[in-house]
């Protein structure tokens, strides 16, 4: 899941260099944290969060195939 989050980040993104994805296993759920640069901030998060809520939608569908649950968070 992390490859699948870096990759949507860096599309949106003006620096994809800034974007860091990291992944922790809490219990039986995984935590993807992405941060991007300050200045790319609106751009993932979107009008109303509608993009942060997209990409968290597209990883939830992506990990039913597991059987594992993910949350996305979004981090400064």
């Amino acid at each position: 899941m992390k490859e699948l989050v870096e990759v949507m980040a860096k599309a949106l993104v003006d620096n994809p260099d800034e974007v860091v994805v990291t992944e922790k296993t809490e219990g039986r759920s995984i935590v993807v944290e992405l941060r991007v640069a300050p200045s790319d901030m609106g751009k993932v998060i979107g009008k109303q969060g509608r993009i942060a809520k997209s990409i968290r939608s597209i990883v939830k569908a992506a990990s039913t195939r597991d059987n594992t649950r993910v949350d996305v968070e979004i981090v400064e």
